[in-house]
């Protein structure tokens, strides 16, 4: 690739004529060039617009969409009560002051709905920008509210990017090159009871997804879910649940945490939280959460967590799953899937609800089907910690008609790539 200098020159010294037209430069070439990249192959599909479940690039192209940003677009694409919320909140005012300082009705209100659907134990919502700064904002509370420092977390486990989150993440390849990370951290074997032994009274608190996302879509059994409760009750633990990928209905159910009659001691939330916009949010009992405040005051602060646009996205997007009864309709329509993937030639397809992993041999195959499908107008990719299984986590919203013709497409291009 060239370098970027000669993109940006506009005069060529050695020109006969002294003057040498500037060179075209492409979005793809800027993004390339000046945005910060997490691989060193990305997809590098310029979408132009979104809209329901469908996606569409610069020419025009368009794409059934089964990565729903990743968990986050569960009521769709431009989806009209949240775009008229964000407008609404647009002419009224944008950022005015640091989370828990002045009462902003979108925080409040936002506040009030999530907590009027949550146990009555999950009674304070401390907003954040994005889910990781949830995973550290729970892990400082847990810390300041038991006196203790041992955070234990689960192998192939994912809570995001920072360096406290970093450190619970469950995978050595992830985390070895950002040494040293946190001390005193448990990393243990998930739907493993005799794991829940190294949980003890010098635990702060243990984190764990109620399914793991990331190690492609692994569901618990319901006894080691009340177990791992059970276990931090026993030791005076806090029970962290990360519901930041199986919240707001992915999973069939509001939360996740519902489906092994269990109540988690502070709960993480972040993706589909804001409705398409960056919120994220860790919710406690208020006796929990005071502590924060003192000794010393701003124990936790965070500049644009519970930003007035993005609670008032959120706020409307919850509104929407339960006005229109979303997610009464999300386990049919994993049975659309189940029904309409021909699985003869692949290792597994399992899941719940609309957070689904279609396994295969390895990645090199899984990546072969991957960019297949791309060309054939599908977008999907692969899990952190299962790289051989290809996601399908599309917007709640998909119609019946859209899953069919995605299970065409999958099926199509499974018997191009395999034979």
């Amino acid at each position: 690739m060239r370098s970027w200098l000669k993109f940006a020159r506009k005069f060529n010294p050695s020109s006969a004529r002294g003057v040498a037209k500037p060179e075209i430069v492409t979005n793809r070439q800027i993004f390339l060039q000046h945005i910060g990249q997490t691989s060193e192959a990305p997809i590098s599909l310029e979408i132009s617009r979104a809209e329901g479940c469908k996606l569409y690039d610069v020419d025009g192209k368009e794409y059934i969409d089964l990565i729903g940003g990743i968990s986050v677009c569960n009521t769709g694409h431009g989806n009209p009560k949240v775009i008229g919320a964000i407008e609404q909140q647009l002419h009224q005012y944008l950022h005015v002051m640091v989370n828990g300082e002045l009462v902003l009705s979108p925080q409040t209100r936002y506040a009030r709905l999530l907590t009027e659907h949550l146990p009555g134990s999950l009674n304070s919502v401390f907003f954040t920008a994005s889910g990781t700064e949830a995973t550290e904002g729970a892990m400082k509370l847990s810390k300041r509210f038991t006196g203790r420092t041992q955070i234990a977390a689960f192998n192939r486990s994912y809570h995001g990017s920072t360096q406290g989150s970093l450190s619970v993440m469950g995978s050595e390849y992830w985390r070895n090159a950002y040494r040293p990370l946190l001390p005193d951290i448990l990393h243990l074997e998930y739907n493993s009871f005799e794991s829940l032994e190294a949980i003890t009274e010098k635990t702060a608190c243990v984190i764990a997804e109620p399914i793991q996302a990331e190690a492609g879509v692994k569901v618990p059994g319901s006894s080691w879910m009340r177990a791992l409760r059970d276990r931090c009750t026993q030791t005076g633990t806090l029970l962290v649940l990360d519901e930041i990928q199986t919240g707001f209905g992915r999973t069939g159910t509001l939360w996740a945490f519902e489906q092994f009659s269990i109540v988690p001691d502070i709960l993480l939330l972040g993706k589909a939280l804001g409705g398409g916009m960056p919120l994220g949010a860790f919710i406690a009992d208020r006796e929990i959460m005071q502590v924060l405040s003192h000794h010393p005051v701003l124990g936790h602060i965070n500049t644009f967590g519970g930003h007035p646009v993005c609670c008032a996205a959120g706020a409307a997007s919850l509104e929407f799953l339960l006005e229109e009864r979303v997610v009464e309709t999300v386990m049919g329509k994993q049975q659309k899937f189940l029904e309409g993937i021909d699985t003869r030639s692949v290792r597994d397809l399992r899941g719940r609800g609309l957070m689904m992993a279609l396994e295969l041999e390895d990645f090199p195959t899984n990546k072969k089907v991957i960019d297949a499908l791309l060309a054939d107008g599908v977008f999907t990719d692969w899990f952190l910690f299962a790289p051989e299984c290809l996601r399908i986590v599309p917007p709640l919203t998909i119609t019946e008609d859209e899953i069919a013709q995605a299970c065409q497409i999958i099926n199509r291009n499974l018997k191009k790539v395999l034979g």
